[in-house]
């Protein structure tokens, strides 16, 4: 390892901004401190908001880039070859504009009816009381369709289904951490069963000739098993809170429920975005029109979650920004692992990375079939432990943290209740069999 000041730089950056992440609930009672509205209470409410976090520091990191090497460097024919603008030319903010789009379609009010009604009649199935079994569906059901709508928008879904029917009443907190690090640990490993859902499997599916049945018999039905159990523990776990009849949802008087018609249009639009999730021009087109559908029908819409949607792509553009420049420590590390330590390995270093970040850097080395099951599997195994583990996770954090009290969402607890789901997700992925020859 020999860092160039950039390099080094840049992961000093990068560690501040994960230390950052644990004390926004610090800035946030600092914020208290000032008079409502004054520069000295926005200023540290912005430091409090995790969204913001890598967004502050990478724009730190492209200030110092931009003293040591230039905004940016000319050739004689006026193309940029240099400087802190050729270095964010070169990375990829597909995937922050992709969560971004997709936030704003699944959380509206056509597709989350949908869902509900889906999650409702599946329920009905399981033989529990009906509270519980609203529960179990949602964060069974919820995360595994991730694999066909992508991850983000499985988050989004799941997260405003549990803010309307278990995160609005009485709960303890207990409660909602070890249930808020259950489905971050659920959507993480839920989006397996397909080649194109999860975000770590998306950075090597196609170098690695991996496709559907790959998945489905490597990862899918593992992470299945595995969602279930966890689950089934939790509810059970919060059994006295899960009791009763469920209440559903009161509507108040001036609510229009969607038409038909509506709602396949919606799912139309939701499908074209995730079709072409890899083509950025074309999905940011789309979500024009969608906008454009959105405000013709307006009476039938809740509103659309624009704020918070631009917050977490801003999180994860600052994420991909400084995670440009962590390669020169993470690749020898992953190249000199053995199996099993590179599995509990990729899974600690989910931990403080971005899983996908961590599966793209393994995608440039040469490994052996078994060394990238390794990684992926210890990468989707602990993209539940913190905020910035899975990309997702930034949209389900911002949907639910206004639940957890002023100081919002402690990352000690969310950990917390992530480790029980995470061991159990490890253990599944690490001891059942593959299902085919291409396995580990």
């Amino acid at each position: 390892m020999n860092p160039t000041t950039i390099q080094l730089v840049g992961t000093i950056l990068f560690a501040l901004a994960v230390v950052h992440t644990f004390l926004v609930s610090k800035f946030q009672k600092l914020a208290h401190k000032y008079p409502e509205g004054s520069i000295g209470e926005n200023f540290f409410h912005f430091l409090g908001e995790v969204e913001a976090v890598f967004g502050i520091w990478a724009a730190i990191f492209l200030a110092f880039r931009s003293c040591v090497e230039g905004f940016a460097v000319y050739d004689d024919a006026h193309h940029v070859v240099g400087g802190a603008l050729h270095y964010m030319e070169s990375l990829n903010f597909t995937e922050p504009a992709f969560v971004f789009v997709v936030m704003c379609m699944a959380g509206t009010r056509p597709i989350i009816l949908l869902a509900e009604k889906i999650i409702l009649m599946i329920a009905k199935l399981i033989p529990l009381p009906g509270k519980m079994a609203f529960y179990v569906a949602a964060l069974i059901f919820g995360p595994i369709l991730g694999s066909f709508i992508t991850e983000p928008a499985a988050m989004t879904v799941t997260a405003l289904i549990l803010l309307d029917y278990f995160y609005s009443g009485e709960m303890s907190n207990r409660f909602k951490y070890a249930t808020i690090g259950l489905l971050f640990v659920n959507v993480s490993i839920g989006g397996t069963l397909s080649h194109f859902a999860a975000p770590p499997v998306l950075m090597v599916a196609s170098k690695w000739h991996w496709g559907f049945m790959h998945m489905l018999t490597n990862f899918g039905y593992k992470s299945v098993i595995a969602i279930i159990i966890s689950t089934i523990v939790v509810a059970f776990m919060f059994k006295k809170e899960l009791t009763g009849k469920l209440e559903v949802k009161q509507k108040h008087e001036n609510y229009m429920t969607p038409t038909w018609w509506m709602t396949l249009i919606h799912i139309v639009f939701l499908a074209l975005c995730v079709y072409t999730a890899h083509h950025m021009v074309f999905f940011l087109g789309l979500f024009l029109f969608f906008l454009g559908f959105a405000t013709v029908t307006q009476e039938y819409q809740d509103k659309i979650k624009l704020k918070e949607s631009l917050l977490v792509g801003f999180f994860l553009g600052g994420l991909v920004t400084l995670g440009g420049v962590q390669a020169w420590w993470l690749q020898p590390i992953l190249t000199t692992m053995p199996d099993l330590p590179l599995f509990f390995g990729s899974t600690g270093l989910t931990a403080i990375t971005d899983n996908a970040a961590l599966t793209y850097l393994g995608s440039l080395v040469d490994l052996t079939d078994s060394a990238k099951y390794s990684l992926v599997a210890g990468a989707v195994a602990g993209g539940g432990l913190t905020v910035i583990a899975n990309a997702p996770n930034p949209a389900g954090f911002g949907i639910l943290k206004g639940r957890f009290g002023k100081d919002g969402i402690n990352p000690l607890g969310l950990l917390l209740g992530a480790i029980g789901p995470t061991i159990i997700a490890m253990i599944c992925l690490q001891v059942l069999p593959s299902l085919s020859s291409a396995g580990h």
